[in-house]
């Protein structure tokens, strides 16, 4: 009996391995031996996906050439492709697979690891019925974490459905990028802009988003108001109270007329306490990180990237010190709590602190076995490394790992308790109050800060019918724009679909609100948009570019592709299909139907668009502006173009003109390579300086010469 065990990557792989008593390298696999395993068992792997979907151009050459005539591309059935430099071992998994009677899946546990590993099997043309399958599922690639996986296999059948769902988002994802991409990209062509569109089911609402908050700073026009403010004069002593309850005043007219109903003035007053309120308050850590909270979170402290914050938990986990990344949970169970316990001193001695962690009873608002369904939190395995191990470590797996660390070990802390002042103080007939915090116990804070006083804002020690001076002003001030994006604050938006949830009890019930993306793809989707020089990252702070923005004022005509509440419907009915119940057929039918409205009706409401009309004249301003900064120089055959760089050669801008200039240099001469500041040289002066390094083709030897230009003639010059 074989058994064939497949893993999602050859690091996987590896751990696996490592965790089996024998095991003996081959090309491609491994045969292993442990206790826990049948006689005859192999591990093999695969680079992540080894089956893509097809592009449309493998269906039918004619969609090679984007036209309008070949819209919409509705495949009868979705072709799937082994793409080359997978072929091989693409061979090996499969010859293992045909000959195993066990199959046991041990890709990621999540949908995308369920893709990947049933996409392998089909693309095999394997009897599935004729074997007997069974699925891994692990939070941690420690041995221990394996071998009780490996004795605890789970029905792989029972995790169809989660394949099913990630196939359709797959091919969803096709559908609307294959028919949208050409459509716009076309669309913007007939406008007279250069290049081409990607359209996406997430990352276009992604990037309006974006848009949307860059509108809003641009547009902000800042409205000025009025504030009345108290500095309370008592013994020697002053604090600053605001009017309560607070209000705003838009004009001076309102101010007046409230200050004089208030019996109000500008300047000193008598005034009196009346009321001080002193109450002991306690605050409880931070909840436990899922993937997105702590990309945020790293990207607040340290400005990472979300992709480099995946990069590096998975490099965490891959090394065995922190659990499962790509979870949304924020709630472990009772066998991790159990776990974490007695290694308490032993995570502790990580952390510069001296910190008391007293509750070791299980708190629910960190241990709830029901609000885990897939993954729990991310949080230390049992695996406690060294100081000089975690020294070793890439700075940002560092960082991570600390944090992990100490939200972690917090919720064993005592809560911050601190004692909260309330003084309201009487002026005229109006009330203005004071908060003031004395922190009492540290607790869990410790462990985040080595400033025992930040919290702290003390009053001074007054009673209540204490008569007091109160100098009363109206400082005048203006609203603030809103805040552009991070990496951070973008990735917690596209879990909210939109919404914006900031205080810590909001943050808690992020577990059940339906977003864009998933944990595993919302990095990625940011990086995308990035490469494709859509959004731009200056200082933490993400923006759109202009090219960005023309797309995002020709998407904005269909509400549907850029709404963050319809792509969250979408992953909500994608999740339906897993908890089956809804058909995979059903929800590429809506799609379908999404595709057609797009091509029947965008082509009309872009030639109707005055908004677009005017942003392509505006791109068309910005790129000849940047094609003239990035200009090395006025071409000297046509007089009118600049000479710019092409990729492989240097050439005019003028190569589209109603009279083209074909003008152009190379970027090599016999082996060398010419540089900007000879190319300079040419076309202003007619020849460069003295250059070394060229290559005589006939003896292969090297030698210096000048260039020399004549019209378009490039010549050596070896006087």
């Amino acid at each position: 009996m074989t058994t064939v065990i497949l893993a999602e990557k050859p690091s996987q792989a590896r751990s696996y391995v490592e965790a089996f008593k024998n095991s003996t390298k081959k090309e491609g696999y491994f045969s292993v031996s442990d206790p826990v395993l049948a006689n005859e068992t192999f591990i093999t792997y695969g680079f992540g996906h080894l089956v893509e979907l097809a592009t449309p151009e493998k269906y039918d050459q004619k969609y090679k050439r984007w036209s309008f005539s070949n819209l919409p591309i509705f495949p009868d059935k979705y072709k799937f492709i082994v793409p080359r430099d997978k072929k091989t071992q693409f061979k090996i998994v499969k010859d293992l697979l045909m000959k195993a009677d066990t199959i046991i899946i041990a890709t990621d546990s999540d949908r995308e690891g369920e893709n990947i590993a049933w996409s392998i099997m089909n693309q095999a043309k394997i009897n599935l019925k004729s074997k007997t399958i069974k699925r891994l599922w692990i939070n941690s690639l420690e041995k221990d974490a394996i071998l009780n996986g490996f004795k605890n296999l789970k029905d792989a059948w029972n995790y169809y459905p989660a394949y099913q769902e990630a196939q359709t988002r797959q091919i969803s994802d096709w559908l609307v990028g294959m028919n949208g991409s050409p459509l716009y990209t076309l669309l913007l062509r007939q406008s007279g802009v250069r290049g081409v569109y990607s359209i996406g089911r997430v990352q276009t609402p992604t990037l309006y988003m974006v848009y949307q908050r860059d509108q809003e700073i641009k547009n902000f026009k800042p409205e000025p108001y009025f504030e009345i403010s108290a500095e309370i004069l008592s013994n020697r002593q002053k604090f600053v109270a605001k009017l309560d309850p607070y209000q705003r005043f838009k004009d001076e007219g309102s101010l007046t007329s409230f200050m004089e109903a208030k019996d109000l003035r500008i300047g000193f007053q008598d005034a009196l306490i009346k009321d001080v309120l002193q109450e002991t308050k306690k605050t409880a850590s931070p909840r436990l990180f899922s993937l997105s909270s702590l990309q945020s979170a790293i990207n607040k402290r340290y400005h990472a990237s979300a992709s480099d914050v995946l990069k590096a938990v998975q490099a965490l986990y891959e090394a065995k010190l922190l659990t499962y990344p790509r979870t949304d949970c924020t709630y472990i169970t009772d066998q991790e709590f159990n776990y974490l316990v007695p290694n308490l001193s032993g995570y502790l001695g990580l952390v510069s602190k001296e910190v008391s962690l007293n509750n070791t009873e299980a708190n629910s608002r960190y241990v709830n076995g029901k609000k885990v369904q897939e993954h729990h939190a991310i949080i230390m395995t049992k695996i406690i490394p060294s100081p000089q191990k975690l020294a070793a470590l890439p700075k940002l797996q560092q960082k991570v790992y600390d944090l992990v660390l100490r939200t972690t070990l917090a919720m064993f802390a005592d809560p911050y308790e601190y004692e909260e002042t309330t003084i309201i103080a009487q002026v005229g007939h109006a009330n203005f109050k004071s908060t003031g915090n004395v922190p009492i116990k540290q607790g869990w804070k410790a462990l985040f800060t080595s400033n025992t006083n930040k919290d702290q804002e003390t009053l001074p020690l007054v009673h209540q019918g204490d008569k007091v001076q109160a100098d009363l002003q109206t400082p005048q001030k203006e609203t603030t724009p809103p805040v552009p994006f991070t990496e951070g604050t973008l990735i917690t938006a596209m879990k909210t679909a939109g919404r914006t949830l900031d205080d810590e009890e909001a943050q808690s019930i992020l577990k059940d609100v339906e977003g864009i993306g998933t944990e595993a793809t919302r990095a990625n989707v940011l990086e995308v948009l990035k490469k494709r020089g859509y959004l731009l990252s200056k200082k933490n702070q993400l923006h759109v570019s202009e090219q960005g923005i023309t797309l995002c004022t020709a998407v904005e005509l269909e509400p549907l592709l850029t709404s963050p509440e319809m792509t969250a419907k979408w992953e909500l009915a994608l999740k339906e299909i897993s908890q089956k119940k809804r058909s995979q057929e059903s929800f590429l039918t809506q799609i379908k139907k999404f595709v057609s409205k797009l091509v029947d009706e965008v082509p009309a409401q872009m030639k109707q668009s005055e908004g677009l009309s005017k942003q392509v004249k505006n791109q068309k301003i910005v790129e000849i502006q940047d094609r003239q900064q990035e200009a090395i120089g006025r071409c000297p055959l046509c007089k009118e173009g600049m000479i710019v760089d092409k990729g492989k050669f240097y050439g005019c801008t003028n190569y589209k003109a109603t009279v083209p200039c074909r003008f152009t240099l190379p970027k090599k001469w016999s082996e060398k390579t010419i540089g900007k500041t000879a190319i300079k040289a040419l076309i202003t002066k007619g020849e460069s300086n003295r250059l070394k390094g060229f290559k005589s083709k006939k003896s292969g030897k090297k030698f210096d010469a000048k260039l020399k230009l004549e019209g378009s003639k490039l010549s050596f010059d070896f006087s």
